[in-house]
């Protein structure tokens, strides 16, 4: 993948028609050795990684991904609040009625 011009690029229409966008294919030689490359083509569209001249894997926008699989991005609040046991008790210690001081600067 030295340059862009090195992929091979196809208009793709899809069953959707949002979905109509310029699709690109690479070798997963090309596609180890620029990477970077390849992130730039998927900006346009997917992005198929071929092992032996056949589709492997695809590269797509995480927001591409989101639309095609119908879902929305998960916060981060609502995945931490998905995670077992995160209700816990916590009582931090105060500076008043103990031993502890500010720092003396």
């Amino acid at each position: 993948m030295p340059t862009s011009s090195a992929l091979r690029h196809y208009n793709v229409e899809t069953i959707r028609e949002d979905f109509d966008m310029q699709m690109t294919t690479v070798s997963s030689t090309d596609f180890a050795r620029d990477l970077n490359e390849a992130k730039k083509a998927a900006s346009a569209g997917p992005v198929i990684v071929t092992d032996e001249g056949r589709p492997a894997y695809a590269l797509l926008k995480i927001d591409d991904y989101y639309r095609l699989a119908r879902k929305a991005p998960k916060s981060l609040l609502t995945i931490m609040d998905a995670i077992p046991g995160g209700n816990i008790d916590f009582d931090p210690p105060t500076l008043t009625g103990n031993d502890l001081k500010p720092a003396d600067f």
